[in-house]
Order: C-alpha cells, then sequence, then structure tokens
C-alpha cells in the first residue's frame, strides 16, 4: 500500500513538472515570467534562453539557407559571399561590441529597478550606433572593388562581387541596429520580442532570396546582388518594427523623444565599455579574417570549402549564443540586485546546458559531415574541404559550450577587459600563427587552418573558467 503511494506521488510530481516546464516555455515565448531575479533560477534560465534560443536558431537556419541558394551560382560566388562576409565582421564587431555595452548598462538598470536609466542608454546607443553606420557605409559602399582585391579575390571574384560587396557594406546600418536595439530588449529582460523581430528579419531575407537572386515570378533575376539586397530588405524590416515597439506604450523598455537628446555622460560610459567589448570582438573577428587570408592563398576551392563549412558550424554555434546571452542578462541583472550568488549560479547552470547541446551536435557532425556538406550541391572539390573543416572544427565542441557563456558572462557583468585579454592570447598570439606554421610550414594546407581554430577555442574554454572561479567580475562597476 505504501509503495503504491510513493509510486503515485512520483507521478503527480513528474506530471507537475512537466506542467511547470511546458508553462515556463509558453511563459518565455510569449515574453512573460515577472522578475527574473526572483523564483527558481532554472526558470528564470528558461525564460530567457527559450526565445534566444530559436532567435539564434533562425539566425543559422539563413546563414545555410542563404549559401545554400548562392552556391547555385558557382564557387566564385561562394568565395565573394565569404571575403564579403570577412568584411562584414568589422561590421558585426561593431554590433556585437555596442551590444555587449548595451546589454550590460540596460541590464544593470533593470536590476536596480531604473526603467528611467535603461531607456536613457538605449537612446543614446542609438545616437552612436547611427554615426558609425553612417560612416561604414559610405567607405564599404565607394571602396568595395579595393576591399575584394585586399582580401586576395581573384579577378572572376571581384567582377562578380562588387555589387553584392557594395550593397551589404553600405546596408551595414540594418546589421548594426537589428543587433544593437535586441541587446537592448535582452538586457531588459524580454528575450521574446527580440526573438520575433529577428524572425521576422532573416524569415523575409530567406522568402527574398530565391526570388531575387532567380528571378522568380515578376521578380528580377539579379544574382549575387539579389543576396545581399534580400538581406538588407529583410533585416532593415526587422529594424522599423524594434522601432515601433521601443517607442510604442506597451513594451517595458519605452523611448521618448528626449532619450535621443544628447547626454554626453552616458555616451562617455557606454563608449567605454562598448569600446572595450568592441576591441574584444574586433580581435576575435579579425583573426577569422587573417585565417580567411591565410586559406584564400590556397585557391577557391579550399575557400570556398572554408565558406560551407564555417556557415554549418555557425548553424550550431549561433543557438548556443543564445544560451550565452542568458547568463550575460542574469549576471548584469543578478549584481544590480545584489545577488552575485544567484548569477554565479545561473552561469555555471547555463554552461552545463550548452555543452550537452553543442557536444551533441557535434557527434553528428563528426558522423555525418559528408551527407551535410551533399546538401549544398557544391562540387567536389569544395565538398572535399567542406567535410574536413567540419570534422576538424566541430571535434572542439565540447569545450566551446562552456567557453561561450563564461565569455559572455563577464561581459554581462561589465568586466570586458577579461574576454579581451583571453581573445588577444587566444586568437592572436595562439591561432595565427599556429594556422600559418600547420598550413604552410607543416603543409597541412587549410586543415592546418581547420586544426588552429579548435585548439584556439578549446584554450580559451579552459581558462575563461579559471579566472570566472576568482570572482573578480562580482566587484565591476557599470
Amino acid at each position: 500500500m505504501y509503495g503504491s503511494e510513493n509510486s503515485a506521488g512520483r507521478e503527480a510530481r513528474e506530471a507537475g513538472d512537466r506542467y511547470t516546464l511546458w508553462a515556463t516555455i509558453v511563459d518565455a515565448l510569449g515574453g512573460r515570467g515577472g522578475d527574473l531575479n526572483e523564483g527558481p533560477l532554472s526558470r528564470a534560465i528558461l525564460l530567457l534562453a527559450v526565445p534566444m534560443v530559436l532567435e539564434m536558431a533562425m539566425e543559422s537556419v539563413f546563414a545555410v539557407v542563404d549559401i545554400f541558394f548562392v552556391s547555385r551560382l558557382g564557387s566564385a560566388a561562394v568565395a565573394a559571399v565569404g571575403l564579403t562576409e570577412a568584411m562584414l565582421a568589422i561590421v558585426y564587431t561593431i554590433a556585437m561590441g555596442l551590444s555587449i555595452g548595451v546589454t550590460a548598462t540596460v541590464a544593470r538598470r533593470t536590476g536596480e529597478q531604473d526603467p528611467e536609466g535603461a531607456s536613457v542608454a538605449t537612446g543614446q546607443a542609438i545616437l552612436i550606433g547611427l554615426g558609425i553606420a553612417i560612416l561604414l557605409g559610405t567607405f564599404g559602399a565607394w571602396y568595395a572593388p579595393s576591399l575584394l582585391r585586399l582580401m586576395g579575390a581573384d579577378p572572376a571574384v571581384i567582377e562578380g562581387g562588387v555589387p553584392y560587396t557594395r550593397l551589404l557594406l553600405g546596408g551595414n546600418g540594418a546589421v548594426l541596429f537589428l543587433f544593437l536595439l535586441n541587446a537592448a530588449f535582452r538586457g531588459v529582460g524580454d528575450a521574446a520580442i527580440a526573438m520575433r523581430v529577428l524572425w521576422l528579419g532573416n524569415g523575409l531575407n530567406m522568402v527574398l532570396d530565391p526570388l531575387l537572386i532567380f528571378g522568380l515570378g515578376p521578380f528580377p533575376e539579379l544574382g549575387i546582388q539579389g543576396a545581399a539586397m534580400a538581406t538588407v530588405i529583410g533585416r532593415g524590416t526587422g529594424v522599423v518594427v524594434q522601432l515601433l515597439v521601443l517607442f510604442g506604450k506597451a513594451h517595458r523598455l519605452r523611448l521618448w523623444a528626449r532619450h535621443l537628446q544628447p547626454r554626453p555622460g552616458v555616451m562617455l560610459r557606454l563608449v567605454r565599455l562598448s569600446g572595450t567589448g568592441t576591441f574584444q570582438v574586433f580581435v576575435g573577428t579579425a583573426s577569422w579574417i587573417g585565417l580567411v587570408r591565410i586559406i584564400s592563398g590556397f585557391g577557391s576551392e579550399p575557400m570556398a570549402g572554408y565558406t560551407v563549412a564555417m556557415r554549418v558550424v555557425l548553424f550550431a554555434l549561433l543557438p548556443a549564443w543564445g544560451l550565452s546571452n542568458a547568463a550575460a542578462t542574469l549576471v548584469g541583472q543578478g549584481l544590480g540586485a545584489k545577488k552575485p550568488e544567484r548569477a554565479e549560479r545561473a552561469v555555471w547552470i547555463a554552461g552545463g546546458m550548452n555543452l550537452a547541446f553543442l557536444g551533441s551536435v557535434g557527434v553528428v557532425f563528426l558522423i555525418f559531415a559528408p551527407g551535410i556538406v551533399a546538401l549544398f550541391g557544391v562540387d567536389d572539390g569544395t565538398a572535399h574541404w567542406a567535410e574536413h573543416g567540419l570534422r576538424i572544427v566541430s571535434a572542439g565542441f565540447f569545450f566551446y559550450g562552456y567557453g561561450m557563456v563564461l565569455t559572455q558572462a563577464f561581459n554581462g557583468a561589465g568586466d570586458a577587459w577579461t574576454p579581451t585579454w583571453l581573445n588577444l592570447a587566444c586568437f592572436w598570439a595562439l591561432e595565427i600563427p599556429l594556422a600559418w606554421i600547420l598550413a604552410y610550414g607543416m603543409g597541412w594546407g587549410a586543415d592546418g587552418v581547420f586544426t588552429a581554430i579548435t585548439v584556439a577555442y578549446a584554450s580559451i574554454a579552459v581558462l575563461s573558467a579559471f579566472l570566472f572561479r576568482r570572482g573578480n567580475w562580482k566587484r565591476v562597476e557599470v
């Protein structure tokens, strides 16, 4: 009798847990859930992580779908996309650097119960982003041919790629503001709206891609330029929606015209924090540019294979960034609410989740690399290098899971310098020299570049865990 009651009790608790999990997921997708600094920590993580993972999942799906359509135009078009994305890394660097400062500041003000301070920070970030977008767009559009030549593109790639490069660099503001404003939404704890906006922008992008690239129906056939136009239109639409939400009446982070009036003090603090964050991301992204420069010396097929492999890797890493961003928000809000122990526990739990996710994906990539690459319909030479790259890089996914969460946790606390120094050590002092030595000195070719990527990311994960345990990030002021 007693055993029967005990079994019934366990079944009731399990049913209750399933209900609680489902209710939490529903609340997360609906942008509900209340104060993230109160209640069970696992619920707070899910409220942020579910929409953030789905947000980044859409970004990763877009990255794969985009190269899927472009690959139908040949290796030269794929190489042009890869080289342009290496240059766009500068835009992403600035966008992500600004996002670090915005998320940390908005999250800290939110934890302190200061909604006006969060709105002011967001408004000043918009002004900073606008100035940067204008400068980068003018320079990139004007010098597109020279930039492709500088990146080592051959004449065929330059001839076909200039319209693509010019349009994407000129319209960089769509990418920059999409990241920047979503960082503000995440900082205030509304990951659901950030998810919806990115789904809208990238969904529109994916619909327009085949229509504009191949000229389906009434649309003109624009080739590779159509892919760039789809990106600018899709993400630009997302930015418009973001602004409508921020200046509307129903959102917890609301902007008024007064928040767009320049406030030098707030701007200076944002620039200081975001400047460090930008340099941090620049260190990482510049290493990717260096790797592209090394691998482009082996011809268009290894370059195209690298592009395909990195798109597939991105497919896995972007959802993992969702969990990392959730940890950053909880750290910022936890410190603002004077609950550093809760913030620390959130990071270790999110790290474990990320390790389980990325580790599982890494195993799938190792086993099914040929079949995955075959989906892109590339030639045999490109497929060979894409398979090698996918297998070598995904072998380090178990390390990446914790490393991504820990570095974002530092940023969420406003301690942008710690991951900056880690990036300098692991990417510039280790990754690039090692890639050159393995590729040319030891004759490994493109495989040497892929191996250097795995070694560098494994190293940064181990060092991040050591420094995070020391706890200096708990005493940073924002």
